[in-house]
């Protein structure tokens, strides 16, 4: 098994949630480490795949929102600094991959599954092997404790309940 790197300068762990009911509020985290194991990653069924997530990093280009976002009312922070990501099982899906996981968000735990799409595999200037995936899913934010809402004035409610989550990876060999 062959140990990879995220570079993170080039990859990205986003989400987006409906707002009002009418438009999307997109983020990221800034701040994650992963651990991604595999035979071949042409072939990502030999993959074993592990992340962390600083939630303190999360980014919706908003601070207030942000810092809302940090609290009891959402991801408690202080009580769950972290977002876990644990591979369990990784199967081939025609082209692309189905990878099936433990989740744990604010210390409840779900198996999700991604749609992963290999985006491919080339050669950087400086002669390092370089892999691309696109990875998402989505999820119902309340099976993670996240309950928080505001009804609207004019009926429903101002944060959605599913959660749309983006990951887009480049991969190298460990160092």
């Amino acid at each position: 098994m062959t140990k990879w790197s995220v570079d993170q300068s080039h990859s990205t762990i986003g989400f987006e949630v409906k707002h009002m009911m009418v438009s999307k509020v997109k983020g990221h985290f800034n701040s994650y480490t992963a651990d991604v194991e595999a035979a071949d990653l042409t072939d990502l069924t030999t993959a074993s795949i592990q992340f962390g997530i600083n939630v303190t990093s999360i980014s919706t280009n908003n601070e207030d929102r942000d810092n809302h976002l940090k609290s009891p009312d959402f991801f408690s922070t202080d009580e769950y600094p972290e977002i876990l990501f644990n591979s369990t099982n990784i199967s081939k899906a025609g082209d692309d991959y189905k990878v099936t996981g433990d989740l744990t968000i604010k210390g409840i735990t779900n198996t999700v599954t991604f749609d992963v799409e290999f985006g491919g595999k080339g050669v950087n200037p400086w002669g390092v092997e370089v892999y691309g995936f696109e990875a998402e899913t989505k999820i119902n934010r309340e099976d993670f404790g996240l309950t928080w809402n505001a009804a609207l004035e004019t009926g429903g409610v101002l944060v959605g309940k599913d959660i749309k989550i983006k990951v887009e990876l480049e991969l190298n060999p460990a160092a």
